[in-house]
């Protein structure tokens, strides 16, 4: 159980995060420096908001140093995200999921999908102290 309420803790104050940023970059950041600088810009945000909500909830939950605690936060969070961003951030925006991974820019997708990546693993990367 302490496992699924730190995923979902995770999820939370990322998705919050980029929930937040979103806005700020469609309408302030892309009209002066394009959608991929605009993405790109937003990333190292997003990356810092992974480590320090990682290692916040690992530390204030107490979670154990193992493999399968820290993945599953991570295998979770990563669940709730993708399953907010193909539901709501698709309806928001009006898109279908073919057009959403047609117009996905390659340079900052790809730095997008990697970002999902340490999404799940940043659980079993930060340390207890």
């Amino acid at each position: 159980m302490k496992i699924m309420k730190a995923g979902i803790f995770y999820f939370i104050a990322v998705f919050g995060a980029g929930f937040i940023l979103g806005p700020v970059r469609l309408l302030w950041v892309v009209p002066h420096f394009g959608t991929r600088m605009a993405e790109l810009m937003e990333m190292p945000i997003m990356i810092a908001v992974i480590f320090f909500a990682a290692r916040r909830i690992v530390r204030h939950l107490s979670l154990p140093l193992t493999l399968s605690s820290r993945l599953g936060m991570g295998f979770i969070a990563l669940g709730l995200l993708l399953a907010a961003e193909f539901s709501l951030v698709l309806w928001l925006r009006g898109l279908t999921i073919s057009d959403y991974f047609s117009t996905r820019d390659p340079v900052s997708g790809a730095v997008y999908y990697l970002s999902l990546g340490l999404l799940a693993i940043m659980p079993l990367l930060v340390a207890r102290k």
